[in-house]
């Protein structure tokens, strides 16, 4: 069956200069490349309300981009029998703990065995949804809480809930470096001008607003809590490399090894082999969309980053001589 859907977005001001279809793969990436170069053909892209079909036409920076399509019940993706941590569910949406290693969406290099993939096959309905209902999303290593709606009604609600910023989403991550104090970092990410895989801060990217507060000293590594007012891709990764406090084992975003002076063989070898950024979704709060009822939901940090900061904290006491 086929589904009616209409997207809309504005071109940001550090795309300017680029053609069409390379703007709408950034601006709509939950969709390929090819389908969205097959709807711009079409004439089903709009470009501040006139069609456009010619795919190397040149955006400036703030046109409005609207899409109307139709799409098959996400029969483009395949439901596959993979486990899903369920905290809580109702008839209209759950909340999912993610664990490391698991790709939210299908997408370059990953086309399946993915959380979407996982959905599909428990909740078939759910294929009626755009997305399969999923509403935000984490990273393929950072571990904790999500949101899915069920439902069109519910995910629409849960959109515009977020991007009013009545979502709260906190974290729990270990940085690198001796952080004194807590603050806020408001500066906007786009994507990296060299490496297009990651983004970075950019004065003509898309605001981001990130609050963090202190929870634990360490010798060189800081335990912290954040809270995301924002949701921009690696938001908090690419925040704490700007203040240069990148997360610990976070290569792509300069968190190379740290090792404390004098640090025992075990901890400068749990240092070197952790392997994923240090970052987990331990807290999500919402007004329910349905029964208005407050919602707060809490996932213990994983055995990894527990045991990190363990061994950091017994490193600690054992060298009280260093100022941190």
């Amino acid at each position: 069956m086929a589904q009616k859907i209409e997207l809309k977005n504005t071109v940001n001001p550090s795309q300017l200069g680029q053609r069409l279809d390379q703007a709408l793969a950034e601006l709509f990436d939950d969709f390929s490349r090819s389908r969205l170069k097959e709807w711009l053909l079409n004439g089903n892209v709009s470009v501040d309300g006139k069609v456009i079909t010619k795919p190397r036409i040149r955006v400036m920076g703030g046109e409005e981009i609207t899409v109307v399509a139709e799409i098959e019940d996400e029969e483009r993706w395949e439901a596959q029998d993979l486990p899903l941590d369920i905290v809580y569910e109702d008839e209209d949406l759950l909340v999912i703990n993610k664990p490391r290693g698991f790709v939210v969406h299908p997408g370059a290099g990953t086309p399946d065995s993915t959380v979407l993939n996982a959905l599909l096959f428990h909740y078939p309905q759910i294929a009626e949804v755009p997305r399969a209902g999923i509403v935000h999303r984490l990273d393929k290593d950072t571990t904790g809480l999500m949101v899915v709606a069920k439902n069109v009604p519910t995910q629409t609600r849960l959109v515009r809930t977020l991007q009013k910023r009545r979502i709260t989403r906190e974290y729990e991550a270990i940085a690198i470096g001796k952080m004194t104090a807590g603050g806020m970092i408001e500066k906007p990410i786009g994507r990296h001008p060299n490496k297009r895989t990651l983004m970075a801060v950019n004065e003509l990217g898309k605001p981001a607003v990130t609050h963090y507060r202190v929870a634990e000293h360490f010798r060189e590594h800081t335990r912290i809590r954040l809270r995301l007012e924002t949701g921009r891709t690696h938001q908090i990764r690419v925040h704490m490399s700007y203040l240069q406090h990148p997360l610990l084992g976070d290569i792509a975003y300069g968190g190379r090894a740290r090792i404390p002076k004098g640090a025992s063989e075990k901890l400068t070898e749990m240092i070197r082999s952790f392997d994923r950024q240090a970052l987990h979704a331990v807290m999500l709060k919402f007004i329910h969309p349905t029964t208005g009822e407050e919602m707060s939901f809490h996932a213990p940090v994983p055995d990894d980053m527990v045991q990190m900061a363990e061994a950091l904290r017994i490193d600690a006491k054992l060298n009280p001589e260093d100022d941190y």
